[in-house]
Order: structure tokens, then sequence, then C-alpha cells
């Protein structure tokens, strides 16, 4: 039989840790009353207390374990919040025992005829999934879910993975009234704490002590047939002590996503408990962080990453024919590169270590991003140029706040040459050097050399994208427009359109095309250099579209860029919480003849305008001017960074809020 540990308790520091704790079950009538959240009326939820209680415990013969406690209350306001009302717990299952829930009560609370009903959550309404080879999620489905209800339960997990604490929301994606976090570890245990996201926390540091009580026994005598048997019971008394960290936070704002976030997980608010050390009474200690020097030089020496870029027999040959003649590092750099492109296909699977294996891969025509940029990498040094791999975490990734051999799960390809770093994606069919798919545009990553060394390199781009609009069109005395339209895309604007063109059946695009500009008619549309990866795209088309002008008495009144003018300011709110991430910097460029209608004559015209953001970080300028035959128009604009840091929103939402009154303005013609 398990023989749990005796604790003992300072009940005194403990109690002023867990002060006003609320029971499970004592649910009121205000709770279910509550039509809308008060601080957050468009929450379709809210959780009105959370606590989770993490603490270890002692059994005899096997060591600590990890008990995780947890207590969460949940209103639910609309129908949208329904979801809420489910629970998922994860269960990981390693070499030995795996993790177990205990103790599991669950209640929906709905307020019937002026009294408060429970419904018992049953065993119909938990279910089991298997999502990988190690973990399990145990899921509740609460019952009698309503407008207005409110879900309650609790339960506890019993772990023996002491080094595997899961990270810890602080912060989720409905309001939060109170949240209780308590993290208590024995001495032994060295715990570092690693934090994440905008909302400010304030751990209390604290200590308490507590008792191991060993038992055990002896027999004594017994020798001769005769003797007497004597049995002595021992009890040893271990004490030491519990560090505490705890977090008490009330109203907690939601985490509501915005526009050009590249992922909001990398802003909720969380801590993560990495175990560092552990030193037992009278024991050499034993240092368990990691630093992301040795998580680079972990995954360098594994046989399916660095044993992969030793292979070169399978390629040798087909390389040779290749680059044959060829003078030049980067003509050889681009025929490899384009080869690999053309050899292999993405099987759509990302992960830093290869699938099949760089030879399979090859013989097969088919492999992850791994087994691509590996093989890229390893003809690239076949060919002597100095190749080296990257390994990153990609967006939908996110970021990690420490080191872990899971904050990577992608691989590309990057040549060093005198002071510059050529990156390199084979996954990337429409891509060219340096202009990597956006999914790999996440911050930083490590380029990792044949001799272990590494370094962090930036992978957001220099180049501006540009996107370069001509048009001639012609305004008749009714409002309507006609003429043609010829628009440039380079860099990553080009990967874009000739990603979304080439997958997509040609009259479908045009019928997108016309209902995303809105009661327009295109015709004689083509494009060029398709298929000429590194040259810019050209899309052309000739239009017609009715009531661009606004007609009023004998006098007519447009926006000068018609309806590719900026109609609305896509930063609304007055503050920012996280970056602005606009994935790569850009050009947009505008340029217009309009021929006017016969018998009209210009009045007025928009005056220019020209601004900058701080720190060259944008620019926008807008000059309009007559013609012999009409009004010519040139609008730029452009952003210079990938991401704008919060402290400069204030100036980048009046720098759109700037551009969109102007081109709002009108051109007023009057008949001559």
């Amino acid at each position: 039989m398990k023989k749990y540990i005796l604790l003992t308790f300072a009940f005194v520091c403990f109690a002023a840790l867990n002060a006003q704790e609320v029971k499970f079950g004592k649910i009121s009538k205000a709770e279910l009353e509550e039509k809308e959240h008060p601080k957050d009326p468009e929450a379709s939820a809210a959780i009105l207390y959370e606590k989770l209680y993490v603490t270890f415990r002692y059994i005899q013969g096997q060591g600590f374990y990890v008990e995780t406690n947890v207590h969460k209350r949940i209103k639910i306001y609309k129908k949208d919040g329904f979801e809420m009302a489910n629970h998922y717990i994860p269960l990981y299952k390693g070499s030995g025992e795996r993790e177990k829930v205990l103790g599991l009560k669950a209640y929906t609370y709905n307020l019937e005829n002026g009294k408060i009903e429970d419904t018992k959550l049953r065993n119909d309404g938990i279910f089991k999934e298997k999502r990988s080879e190690y973990v399990e999620v145990e899921k509740l489905t609460m019952p009698n879910v309503k407008e207005g209800s409110v879900v309650e339960y609790k339960y506890k997990i019993t772990s023996p993975y002491y080094g595997n604490i899961n990270e810890i929301d602080l912060q989720y994606n409905i309001p939060v009234n109170h949240i209780e976090v308590v993290f208590e570890a024995p001495e032994y245990f060295t715990y570092k704490k690693h934090y994440k996201g905008y909302f400010l926390l304030k751990p209390i540091e604290a200590n308490r002590p507590g008792t191991i009580t060993l038992t055990g026994s002896s027999r004594s005598g017994g020798n001769s047939t005769f003797a007497t048997t004597k049995t002595t019971f021992s009890r040893d008394d271990v004490e030491f002590n519990y560090n505490i960290t705890k977090f008490n936070l009330k109203d907690v704002p939601a985490l509501k996503d915005e526009s050009f976030v590249s992922n909001i997980e990398n802003y909720r608010s969380a801590v993560k408990f990495e175990l560092s050390q552990i030193q037992y009474p009278n024991d050499i200690p034993k240092y368990l962080s990691k630093s992301w020097d040795d998580v680079v030089k972990t995954i360098y020496r594994s046989q399916a990453f660095g044993g992969e870029l030793e292979k070169k027999s399978y390629f040798k040959d087909d390389i040779d024919g290749l680059i044959e003649g060829v003078a030049g590092d980067m003509k050889k750099a681009s025929l490899i590169y384009n080869y690999v492109r053309n050899k292999v296909k993405w099987n759509g699977n990302y992960g830093k270590y290869t699938d099949v294996g760089v030879r399979k891969a090859y013989k097969e025509n088919l492999g992850n991003v791994s087994d691509m940029n590996l093989m890229l990498t390893a003809m690239l040094r076949y060919a002597g140029i100095n190749a080296n791999p990257v390994i990153l975490s990609t967006r939908r990734h996110g970021i990690k706040m420490f080191p872990t051999l899971n904050g990577f799960n992608y691989v590309i390809a990057a040549i060093e040459v005198e002071d510059a770093v050529i990156l390199l994606d084979a996954t990337n069919y429409y891509g060219e050097p340096n202009v990597l798919p956006l999914r790999a545009l996440n911050w930083s990553g490590r380029l990792i050399r044949k001799d272990g060394s590494w370094s962090q390199i930036s992978l957001m781009p220099n180049q501006a994208a540009l996107r370069a609009t001509s048009l001639s069109v012609t305004l008749d005395e009714n409002g309507d427009l006609a003429g043609k339209q010829r628009t440039q895309f380079t860099s990553h604007n080009a990967l874009e359109f000739r990603e979304i063109y080439t997958k997509a059946d040609k009259d479908d695009y045009l019928e997108k095309l016309e209902n995303a500009i809105g009661d327009i008619e295109i015709d004689e549309h083509a494009v060029k250099n398709l298929k000429k990866i590194g040259k810019p795209v050209l899309e052309s088309y000739a239009f017609t579209k009715e009531s661009q002008a606004e007609v009023i008495g004998d006098k007519l009144y447009f926006s000068p860029l018609f309806f590719l003018a900026t109609s609305e300011n896509v930063f609304k709110t007055e503050e920012r919480v996280y970056p602005v991430d606009f994935g790569y910097p850009w050009k947009r460029k505008i340029m217009m003849n309009i021929q006017l209608p016969a018998g009209y004559e210009v009045e007025s015209l928009p005056e220019a305008a020209a601004v900058r953001l701080p720190d060259n970080l944008g620019a926008y300028s807008f000059n309009i001017s007559k013609t012999p035959n009409g009004i010519s128009v040139v609008m730029s604009k452009e952003i210079n960074s990938s991401v704008i840091t919060p402290d400069k929103y204030a100036a980048l939402r009046e720098f759109y809020k700037m551009l969109v009154e102007k081109e709002k303005e009108k051109v007023v013609l009057k008949k001559i």
C-alpha cells in the first residue's frame, strides 16, 4: 500500500496566502442573474474564479509526485460562449507511469423559477482522446448549458514528472474576475520562472515548513527453532521547507486578437516553471537547466539532422552534371536551389528533423521541410558553397520563453557571403532568395555551422515588397469610369500573387477580383512572368466601373484615386497592447492619368500632402496636378519595418487617419 507523507503546516503563513478562497458549489443568485460582464459587455463568457494549486507529495519507496489542484467557475453569457463550458485536461505518459485525474466534480448551475438548480456531469460527458503517443486528453462536456449558466469543476492531477510542469496561463480569451495560482516545491528542487505576456505579473514569494515521515521495519532473532522473532518499527521525520510562489490577480482583461498580430499566443500572460537543479541532503547537485547553446548542439548532433548533412552519395552524380562548367558560387547556388524545388515536392509537414531521410526523399521526390532543406544545404556544401542550416519556429508555433527542444519546428538553408546571409527555403516553390514564406517570418532563427558554433540571425526581410499600379482612365459626364490598369508585384507581394493565382481557377479568380473591387467589369485580363521567379509579376486588365463620380447640377465630385482609395483606418482602437506585425516591409504606389469628360474643367483639386512616421518607419505622399488632357495623380505609401512597437502605435494610427482623410478629399469639376 502506498504510504503518503504526513505534512505539518505553518497555518498562519499559509492562511495568508489562501485568503478569500471561494468554496466549490456555493453559487449565488447574483452570479446566475448577471446578463453581461460589467467590464467587458461584449464578452461571451467570463471566468468568475480560478484556483490552481501545485504542490509536491512524497510516496515512500517511489519519491516525489506533483499534485495539481484545479478549481474553476465560469459564467456563460451568450451562445458564443458555450465552448467555454468544455474543458480539456492533457495527460502525459512517458516511459513509466502516466498522469492521472482524481476527485473530479463538475456541475452546471441554472436559475429556474427563481431557484438554483444544478446538473451533475455524468460519465457520458467525459471523453478520452489520444493526441499522440505520449499525450491523452480528457475532455469534459458540461451538461444543460444555457445562456446565463454557471459551470464549475474541480479535480486534481497526480504526476511523477516533476521536471515537466505545464505552462500556466494567467490570461484567457475571455475576462477573468479572479485567478489565484500557488506553486510550491520542496527546497530540494530549484525552479526558474519564465514569464511572458503584457499583463503585469507580481508574484508573492514565501515559504512554509513540511515534514516527510519515513517508516520502516526490521526483524531480529529467530535463528533457532525455539528463538523468538522480534519486529522493530522505525519512524524518521525529515524536515524541509516548501518554497512558494503565488499570483493573485483580479480583473484580468481578455486576450483579444488584433489586426496585424503574428501569433496572439506570444502575448498571452503566462508563467513557466522550469526545473533547473535537484539537490537532496548530503548529495551532489544535479543541474538540469538547458541553455540555447545546449538545445542547438543537441539538435545538430542528431542523426535526423546533422547526420543527414553528411550524406552525399545519393546526389553526387546529378549535382556534378548540373554545375559542370558553371563559374561563380551564386550561379551554382541558384541552379541547385531550383533543382531541389523541382525535384522534391513538399509534403506539407514541418519539423526540425527529417521524416523519411534525405536519401529516401530524393528517391521518392517527396519530403518534409527538413528533408528538403537539409538536402539543399548538403548539396550547396558539396558544391563548395558556405551553406548552413537555420532552425526556427514558425509564426503559428510561436516564440518559446525558455530553451527547449520544442522551441523549433522548421529548417531553412543559409548561404554566408562576406557580410551578408542569403536565406533559402526549398519548400517555397514561388519564392526567391531572401523571400521566405510568411510562415517562416518569425523574428529570428539559429544558424548552425559545421564546427558546432551558431549565430542568431534575423528572419525579417529588409527589402520592401512593391505593389505599383499605373492607370489610364476616362471619366464621362455620368460619373462612369473606363480605363486600363497595370500592376507590378515584387518580392513577397509577387510570392503571394503567384501562390494564389496558380492555384485558382481563372474564371473564379476574375470573379473574386471583381467582387473584391465591387461592381466592376474586367476584360482583357493578362498575367506575365508568373513562372519567371525573380522577375516582377505583371497583371493588367481593362475595366469599366459605374458611379465613380457624384453628379450635382453642373458639377462632378470624385475621389482622385476612385476605388483604389483607402476608405477606412484599419487601426481603430486608441491604444495598442501588442506590436503591429506587417510581416515584411512594403511599398504601395499608384500613378493615374485621368481624362476629363468633354465640356468640363477643373474647379478645385485637393492639396498635395507628405508625412513621415518617426524613426523612418514609414512615409506617405500625395500629389495631384492638372495636365493638358486632364489630371495626374501620384500616391505613394510605405512601411519600412516589419514590426512596429506599441509605443509608435499612436503615430501609426494618426498616419493612417491622415491618409484616409486625404484620399477622401474630392476633385471638383464644373461645366465650361
